[in-house]
């Protein structure tokens, strides 16, 4: 039953992943908003391209992070699959992210590094939410608890006895079935 024993391990477990979750995303944040200044003062890319850059930067960096930090103890089986689940969303996000600093510069014209800055920052927020909920959704998704296999295992064992037993007295029919036609002879 799911009563206060079974809810207070599952609560910091959430905690826990929330703050590796934070503590990698923190960093990639540092990544994503360093680059998309050094870019921004460094080079003639407009505002938009170089926070684009700056996020691909990060989202590979935040990969490296989830996958051997955060989610490392999730199912591992089908890397293929998770890196392009984890390509996708991030896309989206990227999407999330970059179209809230492209409204700012583009439809209202708040162009100055300070303006770029917050709408960047905020974007990122915005898009965190998101990325936080298909990540661990979808992408590195947890192994099933002890429990589940625990009662999956019984499940299979039941029916593996049942099975047997079938199977032998069915056996057992057929081998009186065949005396019984050979006394008739």
């Amino acid at each position: 039953m799911s009563g206060p024993r079974t809810l207070r391990p599952r609560l910091a477990l959430m905690y826990r992943e929330i703050a590796k979750f934070g503590a990698v995303g923190g960093a990639g944040v540092v990544v994503n908003i360093g680059v998309f200044n050094l870019l921004r003062n460094s080079t003639d890319l407009q505002t938009v391209r170089a926070s684009i850059v700056a996020t691909l930067v990060s989202i590979a960096f935040n990969y490296l992070g989830f996958r051997y930090f955060t989610y490392r103890d999730r199912d591992k089986a089908g890397r293929a699959r998770e890196l392009s689940l984890f390509l996708l969303f991030s896309a989206i996000g990227l999407v999330i992210e970059n179209g809230v600093l492209y409204a700012a510069t583009y439809g209202f014209g708040w162009d100055s590094p300070l303006q770029s800055n917050f709408f960047k920052f905020t974007g990122i927020a915005v898009a965190t939410l998101f990325r936080f909920w298909s990540y661990r959704t979808w992408v590195f998704r947890a192994l099933p608890g002890r429990e589940a296999v625990e009662q999956a295992e019984s499940f299979l064992t039941g029916a593996t006895r049942a099975d047997t037993k079938a199977g032998t007295s069915a056996g057992s029919d057929q081998k009186k079935r065949k005396n019984a036609g050979a006394n008739r002879r």
